[in-house]
């Protein structure tokens, strides 16, 4: 793959020309950041759960807060790839490798944008309606591959639809943003049918020809036509790698805050990431500054910002090492998968210690099992509704459903369960 052709202004809009690189005082990319922060769907993961219910007193992260983080730290991670790329690639506009940091920030902030409210249970909830539930009669009416989407809702495909879907009264081309940016986004670069069962994928049928007009204008590898299946934008590495830093170390903090952890446990799991020879410096610094800052939830911060930076590096080493097989399409698994030695040892405590005192404690499981329930009433009733809709009580709450979400008589049956999945997946 080229750089040349990876990083374009061009924007997704049908109909329109081709955008220019700059726009008065911004670039493309940097008016793509914008275009999010001020969007709908972004505030709507103010009241989205990360892991732990939102319990009022005490602050702990929600999807938004959680988003702004993923950004900052993909920013670092993009300044540094792009500083690489500069020293070994020749490209016309070299200025443009300035805008990795901007696109990769970008993408972080709308990384979980497509995700349902509760969670990860969410996405498992609404699958599960569909192929255990009362949703299991709509199989016969779709073709495979619509089932495929309908039945594996998969918030990475919705995050795509949310940014490129024409909803009623809206523009062409959703927000429009340019084919960079949404590239980088798609961690999954194929089509539900491509899917190993159970696992992920980045686009639904109804984008599946939007993603591929955008992987052929990049110049990304095409792996497979049926099912569809390109190779990852070289920036969604980056994108993941943000994403996997951020939600591993803060949900340990964020345990520690809620009293889950012990103050004891979580510097312990969090000082394994310094070797005692090779960071002997920074464990001076920690050990001073510790006996300087007496409040506990601090020093536990100033940990993660050292734990982050670390990651951040050895990500970075990651990437270049490997930058042959990304570039080619090769490469396997993510940057944080390929970590090594101590940071290696200690993020996979983290990530064991997280599955076995974090994330099936009660207070998430509760609001896990609230959301199963409660998702399925939802979409039972207003796909009745969208299926039949001459009733009185269907009327009634097709009423209450908000213009975007509108369905028409002539839509597909496909289409209308899609429009009530929009629906609910927005809700928070």
């Amino acid at each position: 793959m080229d750089w040349n052709k990876l990083i374009s202004a061009r924007r997704y809009q049908p109909g329109s020309a081709p955008s220019l690189f700059r726009s008065h005082d911004r670039s493309q990319f940097q008016r793509d950041y914008d275009r999010l922060i001020f969007s709908s769907p972004f505030r709507r993961l103010q009241n989205k759960t990360q892991v732990f219910p939102l319990p009022g007193n005490i602050f702990v992260h929600n999807r938004l807060t959680h988003s702004l983080e993923v950004a900052s730290v993909g920013r670092s991670l993009g300044i540094k790839i792009a500083q690489f790329v500069k020293q070994r690639e020749t490209l016309e506009n070299p200025e443009i490798l300035e805008e990795i940091g901007t696109i990769v920030s970008t993408a972080c902030l709308a990384h979980d944008l497509g995700n349902p409210p509760f969670g990860h249970s969410g996405e498992e909830a609404i699958s599960y309606f569909f192929i255990d539930g009362e949703g299991q009669y709509l199989k016969k009416l779709l073709t495979d591959e619509e089932w495929a989407d309908i039945s594996h809702f998969e918030g990475n495909a919705n995050a795509f639809r949310l940014l490129t879907h024409n909803f009623n009264g809206r523009r062409p081309g959703g927000y429009t943003m340019t084919y960079t940016t949404l590239a980088s986004i798609v961690k999954y670069p194929f089509e539900s049918k491509a899917a190993v069962k159970g696992h992920k994928y980045g686009f639904f049928q109804s984008e599946k020809e939007i993603y591929r007009e955008i992987a052929e204008e990049l110049g990304l590898v095409q792996l497979h036509e049926k099912p569809l299946q390109f190779v990852r934008h070289p920036l969604v590495y980056l994108v993941e790698a943000a994403d996997d830093i951020c939600y591993q170390i803060m949900d340990i903090e964020d345990s520690h805050k809620l009293k889950i952890l012990s103050y004891d446990e979580t510097t312990k799991v969090l000082l394994n990431f310094y070797d005692k020879e090779e960071d002997k410096e920074d464990l001076k610094t920690i050990a001073k500054t510790f006996k300087i800052v007496t409040d506990k939830n601090e020093c536990i911060a100033f940990l993660r910002a050292g734990i982050i930076n670390k990651l951040i590096n050895a990500c970075t080493d990651v990437f270049c090492k490997n930058y042959e097989a990304i570039m080619s399409g090769t490469f396997k698994g993510s940057l944080i998968q390929h970590l090594s030695g101590t940071d290696k040892i200690a993020y996979d405590a983290c990530t064991d210690l997280a599955y076995s005192r974090i994330y099936h404690t009660n207070i998430v499981t509760q609001i896990q099992i609230a959301g199963f329930k409660i998702l399925a009433t939802i979409l039972k009733e207003y796909i009745d509704a969208v299926l039949k809709p001459g009733t009185y009580y269907a009327r009634n709450i097709l009423s209450i459903m908000p213009e975007q979400y509108k369905v028409h008589q002539d839509d597909s049956i496909y289409t209308k369960i899609q429009t009530v999945t929009d629906y609910v997946s927005g809700m928070t």
